[in-house]
């Protein structure tokens, strides 16, 4: 295929609508955007489940401006209505294809919390307005297309159908769903990041070319509807794929009955994800069968700075007025630098969607939209974040690519870092100081997770984190201190992370600046039972930390956490994990964490008493939590606190965490 952008050359689309070569105008949302355009008809319509912002952090519109740049009269719909289908046909009917996303995050975890509660926040909505989409937002936009374009091809994408295309655990409802591809009757499933897929399909359809034929795109799922279709490939798939044997899935009837299937489900597909070798997989459904392709290629340097070159308005859509739009607040002074996590980290689902090779911009890419965010209207000078889904894997590759390409391992990092791995941290310095060195430009902060097992193999990296890119405070995520649940989280022991802290104090202290770790936790991870959460609280009552911020496992599709958390087996190991199940559980888990904190004595003392440690409720100075008393009426002041179910504020800001693209979601 060939390259992504066509460097030098103005986008058809603006030639074919006679487009301004200024500020550029947002993609139509009306029939009157459409006719201030020239455009009498759509190519290409792109439902999402987030507000339409302009900007290439939200994935829907990062896909219809691709869309748009290849030559295509491309229009969003933004939250629709969902009582009826008059909403998502006001633009009217589309040549090609509907793409249909729920938007940056799944629409379950976007509205429930680890609790099973309502959150009162969509951080991707206007005004934070919770009840903007509905749940399983991708079937109900898709029913929906399907009502208003009878034989229009349907094809979903984002983060949503990308991790439940497989039967899945869902953890709202508590039980073994089907292939969201089956249950959305959608005619394609991109799976990944969709560049490549979404505009191969274009193309092709736009050639004369039938949904029905495009049963070879990789980065896409189709269902095979009847037996005859799917049953030679199962019994003998090198007779039927042409360039790898395909994987046979226990089907959906074997995995939502026994959960060693769903175990054996969970491993094979891992090992399918890499796009270098991963083979094409089939998994049946009663009589059809869901076929997925080879994981699409990664971008190289060149598609990905053509890729963020596109004319972004790099704003919320006019309609919405003066509602802000939480995400975009978050993300508006921020700067991606790379796509992509070979972390691998078990609870963690950004490897199975963004993929586990690294996709990294040119600097000189990143210094060009330094350069146009510095001229933008309310810009202070800041940058709140340079990085992605980490802040320090910035074009770390593979030494040899043929070993890249033939590499099986889930991880780089893990059990320790690859010797192939090349953790060199210089490219990533060298943007570093180009950034924070361009005009207009006073300060850049990484927010990002800082990767501290590879930032332990650069001194320098450390010294300029903390010299020039840190705010006071910097977050990490250690997520906990036992080796045991360390490892069924594929996460470096305790020992690096100290390691880490000291480096980065003594570099904070050299660079004569009063500077503190900010540590994220996990409690309830399979793997961590009461007894092991008592011991972390221990942990950090002896090392005189108090987190602000404690994620309490979220079991997302996909997820191999997920999948130890339903079946109660590691599906890499076989083993048995325990897993606390029940809600009361967690909440005490949760409860300990923040053994400082008032509020949370009550059920902390229950879950010492429950864990078999009386011993640490009192006022010496071994005690965890003091007697039952007065102070157990003191509550901690609500400045800071999460509303009902919102994501948590963080001490230096008060803002949101910045959204990653599906990574864990709202903490």
């Amino acid at each position: 295929m060939s390259n992504l952008v066509q460097i030098g050359k103005k986008p058809r689309s603006h030639q074919r609508s006679g487009g301004q070569l200024g500020r550029p105008r947002f993609l139509p949302t009306t029939r009157e955007e459409m006719q201030a355009r020239g455009w009498d008809e759509l190519d290409i319509l792109i439902v999402s489940g987030d507000a339409y912002v302009d900007h290439p952090a939200f994935g829907p519109i990062l896909v219809a401006r691709f869309l748009e740049g290849r030559g295509y009269r491309v229009g969003v719909i933004a939250q629709p209505r969902w009582d009826s289908p008059a909403d998502i046909a006001r633009m009217g009917r589309p040549r090609l294809f509907v793409g249909v996303s729920a938007g940056n995050l799944d629409s379950m975890l976007n509205k429930l919390t680890a609790q099973k509660k309502v959150r009162s926040e969509d951080q991707y909505s206007p005004g934070g307005r919770a009840n903007l989409r509905p749940n399983r937002a991708t079937i109900v936009y898709s029913n929906l297309c399907r009502q208003a374009f009878p034989g229009v091809p349907i094809v979903l994408g984002g983060i949503e159908a990308s991790l439940r295309r497989i039967a899945h655990y869902d953890y709202w409802s508590d039980q073994v769903r089907r292939s969201i591809l089956l249950d959305a009757k959608a005619d394609l499933l991109v799976f990944g990041m969709g560049e490549r897929p979404a505009w191969e399909i274009a193309r092709r359809l736009d050639a004369g070319e039938k949904v029905e034929a495009l049963t070879d795109v990789r980065g896409t799922a189709h269902v095979k509807k009847n037996r005859r279709a799917w049953e030679p490939i199962a019994a003998d798939p090198s007779r039927f794929v042409a360039d790898r044997k395909a994987v046979v899935l226990p089907s959906y009837e074997e995995v939502s009955k026994d959960k060693e299937a769903f175990a054996r489900m969970s491993r094979a597909f891992q090992y399918e994800t890499n796009p270098h070798n991963g083979r094409p997989i089939l998994q049946p459904h009663g009589d059809e069968a869901v076929y997925f392709n080879s994981p699409a290629l990664p971008l190289s340097e060149e598609e990905m700075d053509g890729l963020y070159d596109l004319p972004f308005a790099r704003a919320p859509h006019p309609s919405y007025a003066n509602e802000g739009i939480p995400a975009f607040e978050t993300v508006k002074h921020s700067i991606v630098t790379m796509r992509g996590c070979f972390g691998g980290c078990t609870f963690c689902s950004i490897t199975e969607h963004e993929g586990r090779v690294i996709q990294s911009r040119s600097e000189g890419s990143v210094l060009r939209e330094v350069r146009e965010l510095s001229r933008s209207a309310g810009f202070s000078g800041v940058l709140t974040d340079l990085g992605g889904p980490t802040a320090n894997m910035y074009k770390m590759t593979c030494k040899d690519e043929r070993t890249e390409t033939a590499c099986r391992r889930l991880s780089c990092v893990h059990p320790g870092i690859c010797e192939n791995l090349v953790t060199d941290h210089g490219p990533l310095l060298s943007l570093m100081r180009a950034v924070r060195n361009e005009k207009g430009i006073k300060r850049v902060f990484i927010a990002s997770g800082v990767r501290y097992d590879l930032a332990d193999r650069s001194p320098e990296f450390v010294a300029e984190l903390a010299r020039h890119h840190t705010g006071g405070q910097l977050s990490v995520a250690p997520e906990h201190n036992n080796p045991r649940v360390l490892e069924k989280m594929k996460k470096p022991g305790i020992e690096t992370y100290e390691r880490f802290a000291q480096a980065f104090c003594q570099a904070s202290e050299k660079a004569g600046k009063e500077q503190y770790l900010v540590p994220y936790f996990i409690t309830g991870h399979p793997g961590s039972t009461l007894r092991d959460t008592v011991d972390l609280a221990l942990y950090l009552k002896r090392n005189n930390m108090r987190p602000r911020q404690v994620q309490d496992f979220i079991p997302t599709p996909m997820a191999v956490a997920t999948t130890m958390f339903y079946t109660g087996l590691d599906p890499l190991t076989n083993e048995p994990v325990y897993t606390a199940r029940d809600l009361r559980e967690k909440r005490m888990m949760k409860a300990l964490v923040f053994y400082w904190d008032p509020q949370h004595w009550p059920l902390a003392r229950q879950a010492l008493i429950e864990a078999g440690r009386r011993d640490l409720i009192g006022h010496g100075p071994n005690a965890l939590i003091p007697f039952e008393g007065s102070a157990d009426r003191v509550h901690a002041a609500a400045k800071g606190r999460p509303r009902n179910g919102g994501p948590p504020r963080s001490r230096d800001t008060g803002g949101p965490r910045p959204p990653r693209g599906g990574g864990r979601g709202p903490r």
